[in-house]
């Protein structure tokens, strides 16, 4: 049997009052929140509570839609690399957010599980009924009133009912400085995560994709490095560009999309990147390195590089659903030329292939 479940955040004005949900069916969800928090805090949080919720049940697979790709690969394919790291980065800073992740990674042991990626507000029912009660949770922070927090996923045998804590058993405390909310003072109820006393569990680790380690030297994407602010790795996910392609030739959209890509808050953003390039992008650098979109996506999160101006050279539709685009790009380190090879799956332009020249 698989226990498939939605797993949603909010945040009003994103950090703001705060709230997290996940929805099996009407008679199975479970949501809380915070005075303050971020959109993807309450991701984070939902996922959390929902292991949490069926930890008395580790027999059966688990099947999580998520609307965040930065959760989705923070979950299945970076944290193994911050765990080798002392919970770092590559750059030595602290993961942003550890407490979270340190308890997901707890609840994960001996789990089977997949996750799968839904595209958010596209009236898929699972994700739409968890974001409703993401935000109708966060709305009652924001305005002082109880949570309705739902029935829970129901009472393990010998067990405590989902979403109250085992007598003796409190909520794992929060570090000095992390940037975990913290509960609320009264009237507004706080909220805590379940803490479902899972029966034992096999040793092993759940299955997990292993990222490569960061690599060395400089990333070349669309232009030079520069010295730039750590990025927030948990700004909430963009949505995808309202483009009506009736309206916007593919090649305009695509020219919108590589100048958005050119922006070093866009590249600071792993969430927005995930979305933009294809999971089988491929750079060959100005420096003749080639670049996967793992190993690119790491070096983006040391160093987002600096602004670049693009100076439009073409744009050529190649198929119904390719279009090329080259042009000259112009940094304070020099200009390069460039070649970029986008490709449409489904409603979304993804970046296929990029190749940089130095100009001589």
């Amino acid at each position: 049997m698989t226990i498939t479940a939605a797993a949603d955040g909010s945040a009003l004005g994103n950090p703001g009052p705060a709230g997290w949900a996940w929805y099996v069916n009407d008679d199975c969800w479970r949501a809380g929140g915070w005075p303050h928090g971020t959109n993807n805090q309450g991701e984070l949080m939902a996922v959390l509570d929902l292991f949490r919720a069926t930890a008395h049940v580790p027999g059966e697979d688990l099947l999580i839609l998520c609307d965040s790709q930065y959760v989705i690969n923070a979950v299945t394919k970076w944290m193994p690399g911050w765990k080798r790291k002392g919970w770092r980065k590559a750059d030595g800073k602290p993961v942003l957010n550890v407490d979270l992740l340190k308890e997901i990674d707890q609840a994960l042991v001996g789990r089977k599980y997949t996750f799968e990626w839904v595209r958010g507000h596209a009236g898929h029912e699972l994700n739409e009924a968890a974001d409703v009660r993401a935000r109708a949770a966060a709305t009652a922070y924001q305005q002082a009133v109880a949570v309705r927090q739902g029935p829970g996923f129901g009472t393990p045998e010998g067990g405590t009912p989902a979403g109250e804590m085992p007598e003796g058993k409190t909520q794992p405390a929060v570090r000095a400085g992390s940037a975990m909310p913290q509960a609320a003072p009264q009237p507004v109820p706080s909220q805590t995560a379940p803490r479902t006393e899972p029966q034992a569990a096999p040793p092993q680790a759940a299955s997990r994709a292993q990222t490569a380690p960061a690599p060395s030297g400089q990333q070349e994407l669309f232009g030079a490095p520069g010295a730039y602010d750590e990025p927030d790795l948990f700004s909430e996910l963009e949505e995808e560009p309202a483009v009506a392609l009736a309206e916007t030739s593919p090649e305009a959209v695509v020219e919108s999309l590589e100048r958005e890509l050119l922006r070093p808050e866009t590249r600071a953003d792993l969430g927005r990147t995930g979305v933009l390039l294809h999971p089988d992008f491929t750079e060959i650098g100005s420096s003749g390195r080639i670049w996967t979109r793992d190993a690119m996506m790491m070096s983006l999160e040391d160093n987002p590089g600096g602004p670049v101006d693009l100076e439009l050279l073409g744009a050529d539709r190649l198929g119904e659903k390719t279009v090329l685009l080259t042009y000259r790009s112009h940094t304070r380190d020099g200009s390069a030329l460039r070649s970029s090879l986008w490709v449409l799956e489904g409603a979304q332009w993804r970046l296929r292939f990029h190749q940089g020249t130095p100009e001589a």
